[in-house]
C-alpha cells in the first residue's frame, strides 16, 4: 500500500471521499483504493485552486488518454514489445521501409510484438511486417498528418492521443526495447527521451538500436554529431556512449 499523505481537504470531504467510494463499489483491488481516494482529492482540489480551465481541461485530457493508453496494453502486459520509430515520409519502395518490414517480421518471429506511432512511412512498415495480429498503434493526433495506416486502422490495439507527453510515457512503459530508423524530429524526439530516461535512471536499461539501411549513413553521422557536439565538450560521459547500439 502507498502512504496516504496528510489530506487538506478536512475531515467532512475525506469521508464524503470514502463514501462515494463505497457507494459506487470501490474497488475490485483494495490495494488500489489508497490511490483512487489520492486522485480523487486532487480532483476537487482542482475544483477549488484557482486554475484557469485550459489548466484543467489538460490534466483532463492527460488522465483519460493515459487511462485508455494503459487499458489498451494490459491484455498484452506479458509479452515482450519493441517500440519502431523513423520518418513518416519514407515511401513504400525506399530501402529503409523494405528493411523496417523485414525488422519487424523478423522481431515476430523471435517472439516480440510491434508498436509503432500507427502512421505512415516507416511506422506503417513495422505495423505491416509484424502484421496486426502482433502490432500496436500509439497513434498522435496532428492537424496535417497522420491518420492511422491500414495495417492497424480499426484494431483494438490502436489508441489515439492527443498530447505527445503521454504518449511518450506509454511508450516508454510498455516497451522492452526501441529500434531507430532514420528519421525527423519526432524520431530524434523519441530517440533522446528514451536515452535521457535510461540516462537519469528514470526508466529501466533497454536496448536502443539504431538502423542504418544499406547506402545510410544517417545513424552514423548522428554518432559523430553526439562524439564531437556532446562527448567531445565533456557534456555526457563516455559510458553514456554504450546506451545505444548503431547497426
Amino acid at each position: 500500500m502507498t502512504d496516504q499523505p496528510p489530506s487538506t481537504l478536512g475531515p467532512a470531504t475525506d469521508a464524503a471521499i470514502e463514501q462515494f467510494l463505497d457507494a459506487i463499489g470501490s474497488s475490485a483491488n483494495m490495494n488500489h483504493r489508497d490511490l483512487v481516494t489520492r486522485m480523487l482529492r486532487t480532483v476537487v482540489k482542482l475544483d477549488r485552486d484557482p486554475l484557469d480551465r485550459l489548466d484543467i481541461k489538460i490534466i483532463e485530457r492527460a488522465l483519460r488518454e493515459l487511462h485508455k493508453g494503459f487499458l489498451t496494453f494490459a491484455p498484452w502486459r506479458d509479452s515482450r514489445k519493441i517500440a519502431m520509430f523513423g520518418s513518416a515520409r519514407s515511401s513504400e519502395s525506399s530501402t529503409e521501409y523494405l528493411s523496417a518490414v523485414e525488422c519487424a517480421r523478423l522481431l515476430v518471429e523471435a517472439g516480440f510484438m510491434v508498436v509503432t506511432g500507427a502512421g505512415p512511412g516507416i511506422m506503417q512498415a513495422g505495423n505491416e511486417g509484424a502484421g496486426r495480429e502482433n502490432s500496436f498503434g500509439v497513434n498522435i493526433n496532428l492537424p496535417f498528418e497522420q491518420s492511422a495506416n491500414r495495417f492497424i486502422d480499426g484494431d483494438s490495439k490502436l489508441v489515439d492521443f492527443k498530447y505527445f507527453f503521454t504518449r511518450k510515457v506509454v511508450f516508454v512503459k510498455e516497451v522492452d526495447g526501441v529500434i531507430l530508423y532514420p528519421g525527423g524530429f519526432g524520431t530524434q524526439d523519441e530517440g533522446f527521451e528514451t536515452l535521457t530516461l535510461i540516462q537519469t535512471g528514470k526508466s529501466e536499461p533497454q536496448p536502443i538500436v539504431m538502423v542504418d539501411p544499406p547506402g545510410s549513413t544517417y545513424w552514423v553521422e548522428w554518432d559523430q554529431y553526439v562524439r564531437s557536439a556532446l562527448l567531445g565538450r565533456g557534456l555526457i560521459s563516455s559510458d553514456d556512449l554504450d546506451l545505444y547500439k548503431i547497426t
